[in-house]
């Protein structure tokens, strides 16, 4: 019997970022986990404190709800699973895991950097040729990771993409932010792509996923299944 593909999706523990209330943006989680449940995959809700993530209400709001996010609302499992997400520590990265996702929100910029079991977990992934994706705030997570030598930046070198310092301004959290993705992506050497503003985008490098922001999550999710093939 084939073993059935396994993929943790990281989400966010934090609830706010710099007193601004926030948490994981639902969409960037729902639509995902769909895609991966769909291809048959082993879908594994995790977060650096484990049990209930905090869901960024922004996201329940008009327009922005999708159906894939209402489905996942209304959905006894999956929500059972957002509320009793496993802590990451307890879950072993060197064996028996085909791939992570980390879905955005502005909480990541909380708790997605300075994260060391977050870093390791990333780290022993792609130098093992694991699938390592993320989207719009989630690419944040990347920023403390290096390569194998353990100084180069895991970006450098890297075709990718993350929410944009422009699409940052516009929704007016650029002074409660740490750093802008973009930026700093790019101060580490990253190949950074994106669309306009708002549009899908996603960037394959090997086996690191990124997409730019909250339209991009199924097209980042698509990638991720089609490297799991």
């Amino acid at each position: 019997i084939s073993k059935m593909t396994k993929i943790v999706i990281v989400c966010t523990s934090a609830s706010d970022v710099s007193g601004h209330p926030t948490g994981l943006w639902i969409e960037e989680l729902a639509t995902p986990y769909y895609q991966f449940k769909a291809a048959g995959f082993d879908v594994v809700i995790a977060s650096p404190a484990g049990g209930p993530i905090p869901i960024d209400k922004n996201s329940l709001g008009e327009g922005v709800f999708t159906d894939d996010a209402r489905k996942f609302m209304h959905d006894g499992h999956a929500i059972g699973e957002l509320c009793h997400s496993v802590k990451l520590s307890t879950i072993d990265f060197t064996a028996g895991i085909d791939a992570m996702f980390m879905p955005g929100g502005h909480g990541t910029c909380t708790d997605f950097i300075s994260n060391p079991t977050l870093k390791a977990a990333i780290e022993t992934m792609h130098s093992s040729g694991k699938v390592v994706a993320a989207v719009c705030h989630g690419p944040l997570c990347f920023i403390d990771c290096t390569q194998a030598d353990g100084t180069t930046p895991l970006l450098q070198g890297k075709t990718v993409t993350g929410f944009l310092d422009s699409e940052e301004k516009a929704v007016q959290l650029e002074d409660k932010v740490p750093f802008l993705l973009e930026a700093k992506m790019r101060e580490q050497g990253a190949n950074f792509e994106n669309a306009n503003d708002w549009n899908p985008k996603c960037c394959v490098h090997e086996n690191l996923v990124t997409g730019q922001n909250p339209q991009s999550s199924p097209v980042v999710a698509k990638a991720v299944v089609e490297l799991l093939a």
